[in-house]
């Protein structure tokens, strides 16, 4: 399915309101709904108004909840437990990611920031669950992940012999989906390294 600038924002916030479910009613959790299509789908079909105050009102309880929130303490998520230490970095991310969907369907440049260092990160320890996703085997030999411009770093051994290099916006586009490898001005340096730039995720 299609989505409009509306589904977008419906799945944030349904995303968004699932959490905030996670943390004050762990229990019921279980039986929140899985079809992201559909939810976007009714949330999209609201008022404008009613979509944009409801997408906001309820990212500023969920911030404030995490904000409170002790940094270790889990509870439940889809398949798993999370804390908030991660859970903030991931919220970020799905919002970096979609907010890139609506930039592009406007036809607008969406500048990049400091805060692609919380994606970035997500990117680089996403690494072997990309390979695992992928069916192939996760490296043994160490990558250097070397990034520049706003949002940039560097994670892994400077003596690696393997490195991925580029901008910290292209690894995020790549890593979040939103652009394919050859959209970027990412480069790698051995085999596994170049594996990782065609299969590299940050979800499942």
């Amino acid at each position: 399915m299609g989505w409009t600038i509306a589904h977008q924002i419906a799945h944030l916030a349904k995303a968004d309101a699932n959490v905030l479910i996670a943390l004050k009613d762990p229990a019921s959790f279980a039986n929140v709904g899985t079809d992201a299509d559909r939810d976007a789908e009714v949330g999209a079909g609201q008022p404008r108004e009613v979509l944009l105050e409801q997408w906001r009102a309820g990212r500023a309880e969920l911030a404030e909840a995490l904000g409170e929130l002790p940094a270790d303490r889990a509870f439940p998520w889809f398949g798993s437990e999370l804390n908030a230490q991660l859970m903030i970095p991931l919220r970020l991310m799905e919002t970096w990611a979609h907010g890139q969907d609506i930039y592009d369907t406007l036809g607008i440049e969406h500048a990049p920031t400091s805060g692609l260092e919380h994606v970035a990160a997500l990117g680089v320890a996403g690494g072997e669950m990309s390979f695992a996703v992928a069916q192939l085997a996760v490296p043994a030999e160490p990558i250097r992940i070397e990034l520049t411009g706003p949002g940039g770093g560097s994670w892994g051994p400077e003596d690696a012999a393997q490195r991925i290099e580029g901008s910290a916006l292209d690894f995020c586009l790549r890593v979040t989906h939103r652009r394919e490898r050859a959209q970027t001005g990412l480069k790698a340096v051995g085999e596994d390294a170049d594996k990782w730039l065609d299969v590299a995720r940050v979800f499942l």
